[in-house]
């Protein structure tokens, strides 16, 4: 069985590869049932989340992800998401990869947002605004890099010293980043706004959004979750990266199938969205196993 760190992960998957396969492999479909979520309570700190989920595929893989998540963590300043990643062989059996659970995530997770963006924001975007600070905010940058010129980014965060700490490493990587403490302005500048948070307050609101932009609602998972109100929700062409999405994340809650657009899976048949320009466009993910397991085959096919 392989074992792949960490760096491994980054060295098999980097985001121009793993955003031009993902929507082959995600169109070639997978058994994903629905993934279990467990609340393990924290005394004194906000519960935290044991999930599971599998999932495995006509032509033979399959896997299966167990991930903490622990929003005290940000308190202690490590990670709020820890996982790992077992592939196996879904005929025999046998397993074939463990993977850093941690790092598959937050690439499959921005790579996935980035596939949304290529078919949903405007051709010409090259301004983001990032709202959040942690693992995954920090990665969607250079995931969106590999499908839009990104030249101007702005970081919000809670913690200003977090936005800086993000925005310098943004710098530090080509970007012209900066953090920034007015959010609604921020969103007024910017293509695609980008929220990778833990939320339970709307952040984006509908008021301050225009045609055009292409907003990315990918931190709330949970049903007292909510990255944007109502009204951006309603003023938007919605996508969900799986229906799922409309049982389990505060977002899109309430919302029924005749109520969006489509799903992850019909964006990578279709392509460019035609309109777009004329359009808010709302990308709400939640995750799904198939993404994971398209994302370890493609690192394990690498190697």
């Amino acid at each position: 069985m392989r074992i792949y760190s960490r760096e491994d992960v980054i060295k098999a998957l980097p985001y121009d590869r793993l955003v031009a396969e993902l929507p082959r492999r995600l169109l070639g479909g997978a058994e994903a049932p629905q993934r279990h979520v467990h609340t393990v309570a924290q005394p004194g700190e906000p519960d935290a989340s044991l999930l599971m989920m599998p999932a495995w595929s006509a032509s033979g893989g399959g896997g299966v992800k167990i991930v903490n998540v622990t929003p005290g963590n940000v308190g202690r300043g490590i990670p709020a998401v820890t996982a790992s990643y077992l592939l196996f062989d879904a005929v025999t059996g046998e397993h074939k990869a463990l993977l850093d659970g941690g790092e598959l995530t937050a690439r499959r997770t921005t790579a996935v947002a980035a596939v949304a963006a290529e078919r949903l924001a405007r051709g010409d975007a090259h301004r983001l605004l990032l709202v959040g600070s942690g693992r995954i905010a920090t990665e969607l940058a250079f995931a969106y890099r590999a499908v839009r010129d990104i030249r101007r980014v702005w970081v919000h965060s809670p913690t200003q010293k977090n936005a800086e700490r993000l925005a310098q490493h943004l710098r530090d990587n080509g970007f012209d980043a900066q953090a920034c403490d007015d959010v609604q302005d921020a969103v007024h500048d910017a293509d695609i706004v980008a929220c990778a948070t833990l939320s339970k307050e709307p952040i984006v609101r509908g008021l301050w959004l225009k045609p055009g932009q292409h907003v990315a609602l990918i931190g709330g998972y949970l049903a007292d979750m909510r990255e944007a109100d109502d009204e951006a929700i309603s003023r938007a062409a919605v996508w969900v990266d799986t229906l799922a999405a409309l049982k389990e994340a505060g977002d899109v809650m309430g919302l029924s199938e005749a109520d969006i657009k489509g799903t992850l899976f019909d964006l990578c048949g279709l392509g460019v969205v035609d309109g777009r320009e004329d359009l808010v466009t709302v990308f709400k993910s939640v995750g799904d196993a198939s993404q994971d397991l398209a994302a370890a085959a493609i690192a394990l096919d690498g190697q």
